[in-house]
C-alpha cells in the first residue's frame, strides 16, 4: 500500500475546531465509529425504512453540495457529477468511478470500488451501501435543473461487493416515472 497526504483542501478553524473542505463544515470521524451507528439504526428502523430515510436526506445533501460546489469551481454539467465522484473517493466512502452518464437521457451507471462498508462489515451476503443511492438521484436532478431541465431521476443500487459472487458495488440512476 502506498500512503499519500489528503487531496481534499481541509481548514481547521483554529477558535472553533470546525473542519472545512471547499467553503462546507466537515466532520471528521473513525469509520468503525460511523458504521457502528449506521448499523446500530438499522437494526433499530429496519434495513428498508432506514434506506429510504437516508435516500431522501442523501438526496437533499447531493443536491446541495453539487449547487455550491459548481458554483464555487465554475463547474457545469457532467464535470459536477465527475467533482462529486472525486470528491465522495476522496473522503474515504469508497472508489467511485462514472461508468456511464447521459445528461440528455438522465441515466448514470456509477461503480464503487473499496467500499468502506464492505471493508467494515465483509461479505454479509446484502446491499450495505444503500446509503449513497439517494446522493446519485440528488447530483444528478441539480445538475439537470442548473441546466432548465424537468426530468429527475431515481437511484437504485443492483450490487454489493458484499454480496457473493461481486468484487464490486453498482448503481444506476434511471429518469423517474
Amino acid at each position: 500500500m502506498t500512503k499519500m497526504a489528503p487531496e481534499l483542501p481541509i481548514e481547521v478553524d483554529s477558535d472553533t475546531g470546525v473542519w472545512t473542505t471547499d467553503a462546507l463544515p466537515m466532520l471528521y470521524v473513525p469509520r468503525h465509529f460511523f458504521i457502528n451507528n449506521h448499523i446500530a439504526v438499522e437494526e433499530a428502523l429496519g434495513a428498508e425504512k432506514y434506506a429510504e430515510i437516508l435516500y431522501h436526506a442523501g438526496y437533499k445533501s447531493a443536491w446541495h453540495w453539487c449547487e455550491k460546489e459548481a458554483e464555487l469551481h465554475g463547474l457545469t454539467g457532467v464535470a459536477v457529477f465527475e467533482h462529486y465522484m472525486t470528491r465522495l473517493s476522496q473522503r474515504g466512502w469508497g472508489r467511485f468511478i462514472t461508468e456511464q452518464i447521459d445528461l440528455e437521457a438522465g441515466t448514470a451507471r456509477v461503480r464503487l470500488e473499496h467500499s468502506a462498508f464492505v471493508y467494515q462489515l465483509g461479505k454479509v451476503d446484502r446491499k450495505v451501501e444503500y446509503m449513497f443511492t439517494g446522493w446519485f438521484a440528488g447530483a444528478m436532478d441539480q445538475i439537470l435543473s442548473a441546466r432548465g431541465s424537468e426530468l429527475r431521476t431515481v437511484a437504485e443500487q443492483v450490487q454489493s461487493a458484499a454480496e457473493e459472487g461481486h468484487d464490486h458495488g453498482l448503481f444506476v440512476v434511471t429518469p423517474a416515472n
